[in-house]
Order: structure tokens, then C-alpha cells, then sequence
């Protein structure tokens, strides 16, 4: 059901829902309007065609196409509130000490998953809306998970500018922040578009280890390092594992080092601050030695879950052998000696990179029984490297 109002009745709307939307917990909160984004279906289809988005099987070039036009998945949309939440809290960033390796994860994951937090809270203002009009509102709410471009909507209603690090960069919490829209048969006032950008500053291009940043605004999704640890499934190319040094969920590399994130205030909303069982800065070894069943149970309702526990045990592998710390070899031998292939072949990389006599004897052990090809090859590659380390020692 489409509805129209009046320009003085509409503007008084939108002062409204802005002003509830803050009471709901959102940080930031502006309108535009439901136009299809051609320019950024044209980048899209650009960065595609040229593989730049290979590994996500999912981002084809119709669900591009798809998701820079509202209407597709709401004909009747009129206007889009886009609404953001500052994810930045407290925490210790690496609390590595020898003989206790830790590990880093992306600071939008320490807490619960905010896919939750923003239906929840957008549902409550379509309520609020449809009370404010007395008569039901057809409504979209979005997070992350349906086709449509988040970055282009905030950029549009005027959140924030594109970054050359890709992330959306806004003037009251930089780029710690996670977005959120709803679509709305209604017709609002929108908010012009925010003028700034980056100027002459590239910082986070060389601050990328794996040159996943190839140009400003550019993003090589193969060599990123949230791909790779995140939604990536497979065998983590040998090039790289070195690069991604003690990230086992996601990074914040590029983030770190922006001069608009800098001397930004935690906002430490309770849902995403840092989980007791985990904390912001986990310690490597209990973890690699953890369950399935621990695993669901410790990160249910987090977004570390969706690494999977395969997953997480393959970048605890990479994590632990970038540590250079020798107390990792035991949890790591248990690992070569485990399932999945996927764990065994990562943890015998690791075990090559860390070195000694027990190490070594165990990937001799493993490789006498393994009938895994790709963890036999990774074994034998590694014997090479410890073998080359003993010559140099």
C-alpha cells in the first residue's frame, strides 16, 4: 500500500523516526530515496568480470545487477532510512605472551551477531512508524543479508564517503561501523550526499600485508585476509598464510591505520563488546584444541560461527605457526593427527614453520599413514622447510 503525504506532515515524519531510531540504539540514522545506483552496478559488474570477486560464488553478475536497483526487492519502496551502529569497544588487541600465543579478530566480531541486533531494532521502528501513521506500512528490513549495495545506500542518504580501503568512513565514528537500511512504502524528504573524501591520504593500501588493496577503492576479495579467514573454506594458498600473521577471524589492518579512525570514542554498546568465554584478543592453543560441540556452544549468536569449525581450526593453525612460539607444536601435533584434511594440512605447514625435533618426528609419523594427497604434499613441503631451518641453525 503506497502513502502519500503532505511535504510539512512528511518532514515531520522523518524528524520523528530519526529521533526514534537514535532511542533504539542507533547511532546514525539518514533517508534517501529508493533510485536505482547505475554507477555502482557498473563497478560491480567491473570488478566481476575482471575476478576480483572470485570465491564468493553467490556475487554473480544478475544478483549485481539485481541489488543496485530497491525496487527489485520492493517494488512499491519510496524512500530507504539507512541506519548505522558504531561497533567500536574496549579490548585488548594482542595479549600474546611466550608460552600463551593469542590471536586477533576483527573488532565487529568480538561481540554477538550484529545481523540480530539490526532486525530486532529496525522491526521496532517499523512499529513506531505504522503507530505514527495508524495504518500498516509495507517494509523491507535489511543487514547484510539481502541483494542490495549497503555501502551505496549510506553513501547516497549522506552516512558516509567511500574510503580507499573500500569501507565506508563517516565523520562522528570513522569506519567503525555496521549498516543497516529500511525500505519503506512511504515518500520521505531525503538527505543530500556528504562532499568529503579521502584526498591525497592512501595509507591503508601498503598497510594491506597481503596487496588485497591493488588501487584506491579496489579490492582483490582473493587476497584479503577477512576473505580468506572468513568465507573462504578451503586451502589457504602458501604465499599467503605468512601474511595473515595472527588474524583468525577477519582484520582490521586497513581500519588501524586510517587517520579518520583515529582518537574515535569507544561507543561500547553491551551487544558488541568483547565475549567473556573469548574476549577480543583469544588465547590460540584451547582453541585449536576445541570440540565441535564446543565450538557451537561457545560462539552461538556470534559471527565467528559462520568461519565454520574447520575453519577456525585452519586459521588457528596458520596463527599459531606465524607465532613462532614452540608451546604451540603439542596442540599442533594433535591437529596433524585429527580430522578434518583440511586441519591436518594447515597444521603440518604450521609445524614446518615452527621447527624441532618433536615437530618433525610427528609429520614423519603422520606422513607414513596419511592417504590424504593434498596433506601428504603439505607434509613433505614442510619437512623441506624444517629440514632447511635445522642447515641454517
Amino acid at each position: 500500500m503506497e502513502v502519500s503525504l503532505s511535504d510539512k506532515s512528511n518532514t515531520c515524519l522523518k524528524h520523528r523516526i530519526v529521533e526514534h531510531s537514535r532511542s533504539l540504539g542507533f547511532d546514525l540514522v539518514r533517508v534517501t530515496t529508493a533510485q536505482p545506483f547505475p554507477e555502482t552496478q557498473v563497478i560491480l559488474e567491473e570488478r566481476i568480470g575482471a575476478g576480483l570477486m572470485d570465491g564468493l560464488p553467490w556475487f554473480t553478475l544478475a544478483r549485481a545487477r539485481v541489488a543496485s536497483d530497491p525496487r527489485n526487492l520492493m517494488p512499491e519502496v519510496r524512500s530507504i532510512v539507512a541506519v548505522g551502529i558504531s561497533y567500536l569497544c574496549d579490548g585488548e588487541i594482542d595479549r600474546s605472551t611466550p608460552g600463551e600465543p593469542c590471536g586477533r579478530i576483527a573488532r565487529y566480531a568480538w561481540g554477538v551477531d550484529y545481523h540480530a541486533v539490526f532486525k530486532r531494532r529496525l522491526r521496532d521502528l517499523h512499529a513506531f512508524i505504522e503507530a505514527q501513521l495508524g495504518r500498516p506500512v509495507d517494509m523491507r528490513a535489511l543487514a547484510d543479508t539481502a541483494r542490495i549495495t549497503d555501502r551505496a545506500v549510506a553513501q547516497r542518504a549522506g552516512l558516509g564517503w567511500y574510503g580507499k580501503n573500500t569501507n565506508l568512513l563517516t565523520h562522528e565514528y570513522g569506519s567503525w561501523v555496521l549498516l543497516g537500511e529500511l525500505l519503506l512504502d512511504v515518500a520521505l524528504p531525503p538527505d543530500p550526499p556528504l562532499k568529503t573524501h579521502c584526498g591525497a591520504c592512501t595509507l591503508c593500501l601498503p598497510a594491506c600485508p597481503t596487496g588485497a588493496l591493488v588501487a584506491p577503492g579496489v579490492l582483490d576479495n582473493r587476497r584479503c585476509i577477512s576473505f580468506l579467514t572468513i568465507e573462504h573454506q578451503g586451502v589457504i594458498p602458501r604465499d599467503l598464510r605468512p601474511l595473515i600473521g595472527s588474524w583468525i577471524f577477519g582484520c582490521d589492518l586497513c581500519q588501524d591505520v586510517c587517520p579518520v579512525n583515529r582518537q574515535r570514542e569507544p561507543r561500547n554498546h553491551a551487544e558488541f563488546m568483547p565475549r567473556p568465554a573469548v574476549g577480543s584478543s583469544p588465547a590460540l592453543i584451547p582453541l585449536l584444541r576445541m570440540s565441535e560441540a564446543e565450538f557451537n556452544q561457545t560462539f552461538q549468536g556470534s559471527p565467528i560461527r559462520r568461519a565454520k569449525w574447520a575453519g577456525l581450526r585452519r586459521n588457528l593453525c596458520i596463527a599459531l605457526g606465524n607465532s613462532g612460539d614452540p608451546a604451540a607444536i603439542p596442540a599442533l601435533v594433535e591437529a596433524l593427527n585429527g580430522e578434518p584434511a583440511l586441519v591436518r594440512g594447515h597444521a603440518a605447514w604450521a609445524l614446518g614453520r615452527l621447527g624441532g625435533v618433536e615437530a618433525r618426528e610427528a609429520m614423519v609419523a603422520r606422513q607414513a599413514v596419511e592417504t590424504d594427497e593434498w596433506v601428504r604434499g603439505e607434509i613433505e613441503l614442510a619437512l623441506v622447510v624444517e629440514h632447511s631451518k635445522v642447515d641454517k641453525d
